[in-house]
């Protein structure tokens, strides 16, 4: 059985706080009264109630200023607002908005009307949570298998969340020091992803890729940062990506090429290269060859893996990467 839903009540007349109290009590809910603005948002921190009604106008710090303070601490921003006010000029309406509210009762309050009200926002803040849970769960497995992912408002490369193995990633790479909130991406990977924005967010069937190189590679290493976007996976971020990241290593994957299509140790070097986008000309400077004879493993490399082209020699390799990798 789920405990039941808490609703704080803050208003400074004893008789609206009354009618209220009963009226939620009867109706199974968990109620918590607060009779001015500091009261209110102490109880809203320490109780984290899953909705609070608010009265509009009370002495001192009025609703307006309790709202604004509480969407601006982050353990009660969440946290739905449904302003009471005998206020009905525009104006007010949406100030109310304005400072956080989700919705507005009118004074005198009928419990009834406040009872569906409320019913409506529990219930859009319930789905909220679920489905932040579920991204949590996504992130939190992606990390578990050695990927790192991180939420990027591309309007300003501002980095709004990401795991603790992204940021140890991106600090490695030397693309991004700080914290998630303050930290932005490079700007040249902030330019690209805006570039990409509208493909992703149209369901390219293969998100974008970006591949970071160490700015001070170790001799010998050849671990490079793969990037990859998509859309995020909560709803209504159209200026967010979510990126994916992991680190991958030029050898290994070639090693791994090898052993999944019979390659020797240099066609499996070559076909990596081909799957990064190389041409004959670039691989043969990385392998230490001529163009002629990368041609040449190319096409023992397309007899291999029965393909007739460049391009479906490097979607076989790309695909069995992405499953081994």
């Amino acid at each position: 059985m789920n405990a039941p839903d808490v609703v704080l009540i803050v208003d400074d007349v004893p008789d609206n706080l009354s009618v209220l109290h009963d009226a939620l009590d009867e109706a199974g809910y968990t109620v918590l009264v607060a009779t001015h603005g500091e009261q209110a948002l102490q109880r809203a921190a320490q109780a984290q109630p899953d909705i609070i009604l608010l009265d509009a106008l009370m002495p001192g710090m009025d609703g307006f200023e309790v709202a604004r303070r509480l969407k601006a601490d982050a353990q009660t921003a969440a946290i739905p607002v449904v302003f009471m006010t005998g206020l009905t000029e525009t104006e007010h309406l949406v100030a109310a908005l304005a400072a956080g509210g989700v919705d507005y009762v009118t004074k005198p309050l009928k419990p009834a009307e406040v009872l569906a009200r409320m019913q409506v926002h529990l219930g859009t803040a319930r789905r909220a949570r679920s489905q932040a849970q579920q991204a949590l769960q996504a992130r939190s497995a992606l990390d578990a298998f050695g990927y790192a992912s991180m939420t990027v408002r591309v309007a300003d490369g501002r980095i709004l969340w990401q795991t603790a193995l992204a940021r140890r990633l991106l600090l490695a790479y030397g693309d991004s020091p700080g914290d998630a909130g303050s930290a932005t991406v490079g700007e040249t990977l902030r330019h690209w992803m805006a570039r990409q924005l509208d493909g992703v967010l149209q369901g390219l069937t293969e998100p974008p890729r970006w591949v970071l190189a160490a700015p001070q590679p170790v001799a010998g290493s050849d671990r490079r940062l793969v990037l990859h976007l998509h859309p995020p996976m909560e709803e209504g971020q159209g200026g967010e990506l979510l990126v994916v990241m992991r680190e991958e290593s030029g050898s290994a994957a070639a090693q791994l090429l090898r052993e999944a299509f019979a390659l020797t140790a240099k066609e499996a070097e070559v076909l990596f290269w081909v799957a990064q986008g190389k041409i004959n000309r670039d691989i043969a400077d990385i392998v230490g060859s001529s163009p002629a004879t990368v041609k040449k493993h190319l096409e023992r490399i397309h007899a291999k893996l029965g393909v007739e082209t460049r391009t479906a020699a490097a979607a076989l390799a790309l695909g069995r990467l992405r499953q081994g990798g």
